[in-house]
């Protein structure tokens, strides 16, 4: 049993320091995964799905890229990821994976990323930006920041959940972005666009209704399936 399972940790970041919410398994140990906030910032919600990673047998990190601030406005949380310059958020994220790397509890050889909606493109920000230092990438309907990176320079196994009836990342964007995916030095490419889904289906706190909890919950069981076989 870890002494201290749940807790707000600090981890050096571009010369400075960075926040963000750490979960550790019962046993102790297990391979590293940062999962990476909504615009709603680091949430409840986020802390606790990143207690679930952790009693799925992750050591599991959650960033916090607003620095404290969370809201459940739609128009701040548009403005907070308007403000949130992509490469400040790269940056916090690189030392969130060097954290992991040399926290004692992780087993992994490299680290994976689960991120939603924001969170879901900088999932593949970091798998653009580390290479081979992340293991697997996990976007569910990412949107935003990847963009702004070379998506050939992605090297990690990738699985993408995505909605149908989403329109923040329609499909025929996701389409684009899988062909991008699987010109990459990435050696698995599965991108799913689940039909009937909106936006924020695994949101179970997710103001605009928008919550599938079957498929949150298909889609929460293939995911960790995914993340073990390429992380241990």
């Amino acid at each position: 049993m870890a002494d201290n399972p749940y807790q707000n940790v600090t981890f050096p970041s571009n010369g400075g320091s960075a926040h963000g919410y750490l979960a550790t398994p019962e046993s102790g140990s297990g391979p590293g995964l940062i999962v990476i906030q909504e615009w709603w910032g680091l949430t409840d919600h986020i802390r606790d799905v990143t207690d679930r990673f952790a009693a799925e047998g992750f050591v599991a990190l959650a960033p916090d890229l607003y620095g404290g601030t969370t809201t459940h406005d739609a128009d701040e949380a548009g403005q907070l990821m308007q403000d949130l310059p992509v490469d400040q958020a790269a940056t916090d994220l690189a030392g969130a994976v060097d954290f992991l790397e040399g926290h004692g509890a992780v087993t992994s050889d490299t680290v994976g990323a689960v991120g939603y909606c924001m969170g879901g493109g900088f999932v593949l920000v970091l798998a653009a930006q580390q290479g081979d230092r992340i293991g697997a990438a996990v976007p569910w309907y990412g949107v935003g920041g990847y963009d702004q990176v070379d998506l050939s320079k992605v090297v990690a196994p990738v699985l993408g959940h995505f909605g149908s009836e989403d329109d923040f990342a329609p499909p025929d964007q996701v389409r684009d972005l899988e062909s991008k995916l699987k010109a990459s030095g990435s050696p698995s490419v599965d991108i799913r666009i689940h039909e009937g889904a909106k936006h924020a289906f695994f949101n179970d706190e997710d103001p605009f209704g928008h919550y599938d909890a079957d498929l949150a919950a298909q889609t929460w069981a293939d995911s960790v399936a995914f993340l073990h076989e390429h992380l241990g």
